[in-house]
């Protein structure tokens, strides 16, 4: 019986932690991404824009993430937030890709 216990608290922290993840991505993306991914600044894809994120979604995750922790074009590493997690940054690409599906 412990070791159901144990496996359904261990399931439970799991999901919970998806949750929080996906709430920290939308956190992080209105501290730093919004600034250029509200308003399209120097030709950033906008929030919630099928049409122009698509070609970068069709590339995979892995190079978006790439993208964001390295720079692209305008945009610098991390946003500009060296002090950014990997993570953080990875769930901020994460919110905004479920913005634009």
């Amino acid at each position: 019986m412990k070791k159901m216990t144990a496996i359904a608290l261990g399931l439970g922290m799991m999901a919970m932690t998806g949750i929080a993840s996906a709430a920290d991505g939308q956190a992080i993306y209105k501290q730093v991404c919004f600034a250029c991914h509200d308003s399209g600044a120097a030709g950033a894809p906008k929030l919630g824009d099928k049409a122009a994120w698509a070609p970068r979604i069709a590339q995979g995750k892995d190079a978006l993430y790439h993208s964001a922790l390295n720079g692209k074009n305008a945009m610098p590493p991390k946003g500009g937030r060296m002090d950014m997690a990997d993570d953080d940054i990875k769930a901020a690409v994460d919110y905004m890709v479920s913005q634009a599906k």
